[in-house]
């Protein structure tokens, strides 16, 4: 007679994988209460989207744990956040009242060459 319903007889022991990036202690002072409370919040009013709002809570909140040692610390980059891409200065031009991106110095000469 088998047990559990397994062919044979034969039990199948399965071995505990530990998480990946270690143990995750609860924060039991709510040190980081208030922002993973206002994370929250953003995902109910956004209905489940993490947008950019969202992400930047998020952020917030991981960045609270490791300074209060509650998680290992490590890099934005590395918990799945980009930084923000660094914008081209605008020049304005006076006599046109437009304002355009400067063209970088990589750029400059692929025109040139161009015309």
């Amino acid at each position: 007679m088998s047990t559990f319903g397994s062919p044979g007889g034969r039990q199948i022991i399965s071995k505990p994988n530990p998480p990946e990036r270690g143990s995750f202690p609860l924060d039991h002072e709510a040190e980081c209460q208030p922002i993973m409370k206002q994370y929250l919040r953003c995902l109910r009013s956004h209905r489940g989207i993490n947008d950019d709002e969202c992400r930047q809570l998020s952020k917030g909140y991981l960045q609270c744990r490791m300074d209060r040692n509650l998680m290992a610390q490590d890099s934005m980059r590395n918990l799945g956040y980009q930084e923000p891409e660094q914008q081209p200065p605008l020049k304005s031009d006076a006599s046109t009242g437009r304002s355009d991106l400067l063209a970088t110095s990589a750029e400059k000469p692929a025109e040139a060459a161009g015309k």
